[in-house]
């Protein structure tokens, strides 16, 4: 039996982080990890309805719909959660860098190992 939206977002453990879920965002064409977010549920079900990806900015308090003052958008095509509800992913087709900084992808401070 395939669960529902509505289902899925009620299992979701929004009390763990004070109402937000890390969100992981990877790319739908190379699999590579872009970013690293956070959603409420306000701001998941933006997502699920626009299919743009929508975060919770926690500097500013407010929903950020990716892309929207940059134009470096994101199309959602999948969107997961893992076995134990407390992470989502997204899997998006990026348009432009997904970094604030220019980046490509948010993860290019490497420690040597």
């Amino acid at each position: 039996m395939t669960e529902t939206n509505a289902d899925l977002l009620d299992k979701l453990d929004w009390k763990k982080m004070n109402g937000l879920i890390p969100v992981v965002v990877q790319d739908a064409n190379t699999q590579e990890v872009l970013m690293l977010a956070y959603a409420n549920k306000e701001a998941l079900e933006h997502t699920l309805k626009t299919g743009k990806g929508t975060y919770w900015s926690r500097s500013r308090q407010e929903l950020w719909v990716k892309g929207e003052t940059s134009g470096n958008t994101q199309k959602i095509k999948r969107v997961a959660t893992d076995c134990d509800y407390d992470t989502l992913l997204y899997v998006v087709e990026q348009k432009g860098p997904a970094c604030h900084t220019g980046s490509h992808n948010c993860f290019f401070n490497e420690f040597k190992c």
